[in-house]
């Protein structure tokens, strides 16, 4: 059966619809970087990522087109300032496009692994392996400059058994037992994303016009520095390094490069994803405290969401998913 005679599903032109959304944003944060930028390895990685989120639009372009659905407005040239003077250093915008490729990778796995349609299926394979490339190239820069994190060393002469004490799990108020490698490594993932996060707020918040958009920048500023504290302080505990904050990372530049809308949406975005990474760990963790870390975390993330959705919605800029047919409408 011709794959292309059959309709788009619900997980498929969600993936495209979403893949659509973040690309032109992509291409609006490339553009502007590329404005600035003055390394040449950091400029060079950059134009490859313009590259390939035109690549990917213009295919996602075609999904739409050729199924007769709207695509989503999305963001356009009006959304970045390439006149504007660099808000962050060079160093972090390669940091930042690297922590990007993970959530794209993350993004791109689940999309493949939701579809049916060949050509869906070979599409988003293709961005998984573009992204990838993507990776390895970010990865390769920052060894290069020394710029690179490792997560924390553990011994290697440990053998393998298995825990035959309740309070492996449930030990809340004595001597808690060391983190084990995924709960420290989940902890050390999620607290690099955070940082990297934190940064962009702040630099966001020296550039904000509207005032309600300030204060929501604000408000995820202050959830964002709780949640870093919090697994900061637990690897201080455990004598563990945590990542280096990247706040000298920020210039003093007040004009805007990105519209209200692009830097709202940009971390609304980020917050998202941070609410599923605290899930993956909380639900891998055997520590209670950690789960409850976790737990605590996610909540406080919800409420910067649903805060999210109601700025985006106020203003008109939140775009609606295709929804499924009103029974009760039709005549």
């Amino acid at each position: 059966m011709n794959s292309k005679k059959i309709r788009l599903t619900t997980s498929e032109v969600t993936g495209l619809w979403a893949q659509y959304m973040q690309n032109t944003m992509s291409i609006c944060v490339s553009s502007y970087v590329l404005a600035t930028v003055k390394d040449p390895e950091i400029s060079s990685l950059f134009k490859y990522t313009l590259k390939l989120s035109k690549k990917h639009l213009k295919m996602v372009e075609e999904f739409f087109e050729t199924e007769n659905l709207d695509l989503p407005n999305g963001f356009t040239q009006n959304d970045v300032n390439l006149s504007a003077p660099p808000l962050f250093s060079d160093d972090f915008w390669l940091i930042y496009i690297h922590d990007m490729t993970l959530h794209g990778l993350a993004g791109y796995t689940l999309s493949f692994s939701v579809s049916a349609r060949k050509d869906v299926r070979d599409h988003f394979y293709q961005c998984n392996i573009d992204t990838m490339d993507l990776y390895n190239k970010s990865i390769e820069i920052l060894l290069s400059k020394d710029l690179y994190q490792r997560s924390p060393y553990f011994s290697t002469k440990q053998k393998s058994e298995s825990p035959n004490d309740l309070t492996y799990v449930l030990d809340l108020f004595g001597d808690k037992r060391p983190l084990n490698s995924m709960e420290a490594g989940n902890i050390y993932f999620n607290l690099k994303k955070s940082i990297v996060t934190k940064t962009l707020i702040n630099g966001f918040q020296q550039v904000i016009q509207d005032k309600e958009v300030l204060k929501f920048m604000e408000q995820c500023l202050g959830t964002i520095t709780k949640n870093i504290g919090v697994f900061t302080t637990l690897f201080e505990e455990e004598d563990l390094h945590s990542p280096n904050l990247l706040d000298g990372e920020t210039t003093n530049s007040v004009v805007p490069p990105f519209s209200d809308k692009l830097m709202t949406f940009h971390v609304g975005f980020l917050f998202h994803l941070a609410a599923t990474y605290y899930t993956t760990a909380m639900i891998t963790s055997m520590r209670l405290d950690v789960l409850g870390h976790c737990d605590a975390a996610i909540l406080r993330d919800l409420k910067i969401i649903t805060q999210f959705g109601k700025l985006m919605m106020k203003k008109g800029w939140l775009e609606k998913l295709p929804v499924a047919d009103d029974r009760k409408e039709l005549p």
